[in-house]
């Protein structure tokens, strides 16, 4: 775990216990905490649109116990234990493994592809959220129906717009406004159950697996809409390391459980009294009075489960970018409250683009649900695969123990699995086609950037080498300090090799500064830097870097400042430094070629276009010289 020192060096704040409740009610469970907007009303639909008794109470058995064994059983009990340092998601499990030793391809890939089905789903959450929460209007007010998928691409438009501005200023709101939708849903839960009050029997499990034993094949396509009830469960993992493990499991027992398993019931103790459930059962539990404010808190509340969505794409981003696992991109602080705060604008218009087209297509919430799981499902399936190896090699579990515990979970997701495959043709190809355009960048990007890291370290030269070199041609050395920022961490990197070529001076203390990717989230401050005098006035830094931690080189230039003195021990001028950045440009090479061609082409597009890198690494543009040098890989 960080210190204290870390944590202020990475602008990683430190709430406290209850706000971190609160605020995992806004960022955690807005996915899972709405999906009662849509789910029931989905299953019905796909049992038929009118189930007997029977059956009614078979379907809620089964999105009952889907809660329990999948999110509770599985994520809250199990897989929260895999944390890496205290982060969740499906790459810091990746990097778990990956940091006890564990670089077997296969587990890299089932992570790389873990992450990108869930930039697939990001882009489904928000529009089918806002749609079936626009949708309510159809109710209230019928003649408003033509309207109901203009209103919702204003929304999300806004939605996205608002991004560059930051959360802070309406993150306060998050949770208590998510306090209220589930105090609201549970008590209008409650006022259905009482109807009806036998809905309580659902609870016995033989009821679900009576109507799979007897349903056939409906039975079976009625998972894929059952699942949908557990489609935020990914994030309750993914945003463990903002919220803690504890605030997150108190929130979901406390509230958000008991209030999902009464709207459930409510809604489908409305149906078997013989209410009216015509359009969408969960507002028809709403009184008509109160319709419309209803349909105000479901809207926010929508909002604020694709704002999580986006957000939990940002920081997403962030960690791959740190991995090594995409291309740099120009990452904006909102603000200095939290180091979560943050915006990335080619993540967010990507976004946009892709959720307002699926908004537009898809037309509502009942079309979109043709495409909504299948990419959850899949990434479930993978986390357990990484879990049953975590409970095997890092936690030293009896085999047997681990092939029953990560064998149970992963039946049941294949099954979901299954069920949300027969949505491919409906939709479902949509998240899967993103995702696997997302894993081929990525790929791309990782082996890119490998073989050009190698191609440049043939270019390096032993220090006693360079030393000789400044001597016998008369190299001038200047007053000054320079920073040369290497992706080598050894001998004499090239980029300080070509400056003196082309300079014939260099300056009297030069410090050469590498940056090491960890695969932990944070560093320990006295594992943070290794500082060596690898010849007078002339030191390496290299910089061990957790991959949620910003990229700062004046910060570790100032962290390290103590250990920099002369050979006469002398603290060296750090006021007017010079950093000297390399610019590759990649080079078509004939022969022996690392690459595919086509990889090798998609690499030199993702290398221009990547961001500026003194913007990612937090540099002053005007003490900044880049150096352009060209690349074969």
């Amino acid at each position: 775990m960080s210190t204290a020192l870390d944590k202020e060096f990475s602008g990683h704040a430190c709430p406290s216990f209850s706000q971190l409740c609160l605020a995992g009610l806004g960022i955690v469970f807005g996915d899972i905490g709405t999906s009662p907007l849509y789910t029931l009303k989905t299953v019905f639909d796909l049992a038929g649109g009118s189930p007997s008794p029977d059956a009614a109470l078979g379907l809620l058995s089964l999105i009952l116990w889907t809660l329990l064994v999948t999110v509770s059983f599985k994520y809250v009990s199990f897989v929260m234990g895999a944390d890496n340092d205290g982060e969740g998601g499906i790459l810091a499990l990746m990097s778990l493994l990956r940091k006890h030793k564990h670089h077997r391809p296969l587990i890299i890939a089932l992570g790389l592809f873990g992450a990108a089905l869930i930039y697939g789903d990001g882009a489904i959450t928000p529009a089918i959220s806002v749609l079936s929460a626009i949708e309510g209007l159809k109710i209230s007010a019928p003649g408003i129906a033509p309207y109901v998928l203009p209103i919702s691409v204003v929304i999300l438009t806004v939605l996205f717009a608002f991004q560059s501005q930051g959360t802070a200023r309406i993150g306060w709101v998050f949770g208590p406004v998510m306090v209220v939708w589930f105090f609201v849903i549970g008590a209008l839960g409650l006022a259905g159950i009482i109807h009806h009050p036998a809905v309580f029997m659902a609870f016995n499990p033989w009821y679900g697996v009576k109507y799979l034993i007897t349903g056939g094949m409906t039975g079976f396509m009625v998972l894929g809409g059952v699942f949908l009830a557990v489609t935020g469960a990914e994030a309750l993992y993914a945003d463990m390391g903002h919220i803690g493990a504890k605030p997150i499991r108190l929130a979901w027992y406390g509230l958000v459980l008991p209030a999902l398993f009464l709207n459930y019931m409510g809604q489908t103790a409305l149906y078997l009294a013989g209410g009216d459930i015509e359009g969408n059962i969960f507002y028809r539990l709403c009184p008509p009075a109160l319709l419309t404010p209803m349909i105000i808190l479901a809207t926010l509340a929508t909002i604020i489960a694709s704002q999580a969505i986006i957000t939990g794409a940002y920081s997403m981003t962030r960690q791959a970018i740190h991995m090594g696992w995409w291309p740099r991109m120009k990452i904006t602080q909102t603000s200095s409250e939290g180091y979560g705060q943050i915006y990335i604008a080619g993540v967010n218009w990507a976004l946009m683009t892709v959720t307002l087209a699926l908004t537009v297509i898809f037309g509502s919430s009942d079309n979109l649900a043709a495409a909504y799981g299948i990419a959850v499902s899949l990434t479930m399936l993978l986390t357990t695969c990484l879990l049953f190896v975590v409970m095997h090699e890092i936690w030293h579990w009896k085999k047997l123990v681990c092939y029953f515990t990560a064998g149970s979970f992963f039946c049941i997701d294949a099954v979901f699995l299954a069920a949300n495959s027969t949505k491919i043709v409906e939709g479902g190809w949509v998240p899967l086609f993103l995702a696997v355009i997302t894993y081929t960048l990525m790929v791309t990007w990782r082996r890119g950037s490998v073989a050009m890291t190698r191609s440049l370290h043939a270019l390096t030269m032993p220090v006693s080498s360079f030393f000789m070199y400044l001597q016998t041609y008369n190299i001038a050395r200047v007053p000054g300090t320079a920073v040369f920022l290497s992706k080598t961490t050894g001998q004499t990197p090239p980029l300080i090799i070509r400056h003196v070529m082309h300079s014939r001076a260099l300056h009297q203390n030069v410090i050469t500064l590498a940056i090491a990717p960890t695969q932990t989230p944070w560093v320990a401050s006295e594992n943070r830097l290794r500082i060596d005098m690898i010849a007078p006035n002339f030191w390496r830094i290299i910089c061990n870097q957790g991959f949620m931690e910003k990229t700062d080189i004046p910060a570790i230039i100032q962290l390290a400042k103590p250990h920099l003195k002369d050979s006469k021990g002398r603290d060296i001028d750090l006021d007017n430094m010079v950093y000297y950045i390399g610019h590759e440009t990649i080079r078509h090479r004939l022969k022996g070629k690392a690459l595919p061609v086509w990889q090798e082409r998609l690499f030199a597009v993702m290398q221009r276009n990547s961001a500026q890198i003194y913007e990612y690494l937090s540099l002053p543009p005007e003490s900044v010289t880049e150096i352009g040098r060209q690349i074969e890989i």
